[in-house]
């Protein structure tokens, strides 16, 4: 085990970009295969209107971004490879505004520009892991530990390099370019803060989108973004609201997911 932890660690070689695409497709075919898709289209259309914004004002990438909506009530949203971003119908309902959902694709679309997810590859691909290695990736990259094969040895000890190769570098690293993403798209940075501060109430040590052990701490997040806020020098007309149409989707997830409670929200 400590002989694989060390090759793990010490694999060399960067994924060229071709590379990174032909695993992302690779990767697409395993999320279709482990999740359910939420495929209305006014949702849908919604997300990508707001990340078709986003990655307008976010710098150049070799990739070209596709957003999804998985059905699911947990509080989630992640990146593989290439440009795919996939975010939770629990996270869309959990949003205060459109700048707090504009965020978390912001934040996981400065994963994908700054390719932390085909470093977290790169490490792992000499392990010996094999046709248990994308399973391991999407299961750590979406949170969701069931879908992987964690019993046996070699994944387990990949899960552990996974784990530690996702660095706290890493994940200020997509802060920061949420930040500024976020600014020359319109949006109110200061929605980052919101989330994470509601998240962190909702999940204790910090919110289920950062599901790492090696993610800084959320009250960690939280002062660095603000710090990283107030140094710089914002438009006047930042948004936060889009005009109630957050509101509206988050009413129709609701009444197609089967769990509108009409009583409370007359």
């Amino acid at each position: 085990m400590l002989a694989l932890l060390l090759l793990a660690t010490a694999a060399c070689g960067t994924l060229s970009v071709s590379e990174e695409k032909q695993l992302g497709q690779q990767a697409q075919r395993e999320v279709r295969e482990r999740f359910q898709l939420f495929r209305d289209r006014v949702v849908v259309s919604y997300v990508r209107h707001i990340g078709a914004k986003l990655i307008a004002g976010a710098g150049p990438s070799p990739f070209e971004f596709r957003f999804y909506v998985i059905e699911d009530e947990s509080i989630n949203a992640f990146a593989i490879p290439a440009g795919a971003i996939y975010v939770n119908t629990g996270l869309i309902l959990q949003a205060q505004d459109a700048s707090e959902l504009a965020s978390v694709l912001a934040h996981e679309a400065g994963h994908v520009t700054a390719r932390h997810v085909a470093q977290l590859y790169r490490r792992q691909r000499n392990t010996g892991v094999g046709a248990n290695l994308l399973s391991l990736a999407i299961a750590i990259l979406s949170g969701n530990p069931y879908i992987a094969n964690a019993g046996q040895m070699a994944t387990g000890v990949a899960a552990t390099a996974y784990t530690s190769s996702f660095t706290r570098d890493a994940e200020r690293e997509a802060d920061v370019l949420a930040v500024e993403t976020m600014i020359n798209a319109g949006y109110d940075p200061n929605g980052m803060i919101a989330i994470l501060e509601t998240l962190q109430k909702e999940g204790g040590s910090g919110p289920t989108w950062d599901m790492l052990s090696s993610h800084p701490g959320t009250e960690d997040r939280i002062a660095s973004v603000r710090a990283d806020i107030a140094g710089r020098s914002l438009p006047g007309n930042l948004k936060r609201d889009d005009g109630g149409k957050l509101e509206i989707i988050q009413e129709r997830i609701r009444l197609l997911m089967g769990t509108d409670e009409m009583d409370e929200d007359f």
